[in-house]
């Protein structure tokens, strides 16, 4: 969605403050697509590698599954951090320059990726911690 409305802010609405937003929109967008398409392609071969683990050799679980979930939360922490700055850049940049302009336009773009960015990290760092405790339990 973010890249059609940028092509639509570049093709069809071609003001300053719109093109601004356009910039951040697809570079945030490709971020996503290629992020969550790696973990959608990838993500039936985890659960069935696990599932074997789980059912073959649980020792595993502890000294593999649990230290990659350990490392993938520890990078929600950083990336939440990222999008709040971000979201501070974006917002800061908004407010700063004068009115309609390509970098108020940059500004608010950003915010706005960065606001959903986060936004949907929240849900998925909440997924990786219910699933980091169910394999502790099992172990």
């Amino acid at each position: 969605m973010a890249i059609a409305f940028a092509i639509y802010f570049l093709v069809g609405a071609k003001q300053p403050l719109y093109t601004g937003m356009a910039y951040p929109f697809i570079a945030v967008a490709m971020i996503q697509i290629i992020v969550g398409g790696t973990v959608f392609f990838r993500s039936p071969k985890d659960i069935q590698r696990v599932e074997s683990m789980i059912q073959t050799e649980k020792s595993r679980i502890q000294s593999e599954e649990i230290p990659r979930m350990e490392v993938v939360m520890k990078n929600f922490e950083i990336n939440k951090w990222i999008e709040i700055c971000l979201l501070g850049v974006g917002l800061f940049s908004f407010f700063y320059f004068s009115d309609s302009s390509l970098w108020k336009g940059v500004g608010l773009g950003l915010a706005i990726q960065a606001g959903f960015m986060l936004f949907l990290d929240f849900f998925s760092e909440s997924r990786g911690k219910v699933y980091l405790e169910y394999l502790k339990s099992i172990i």
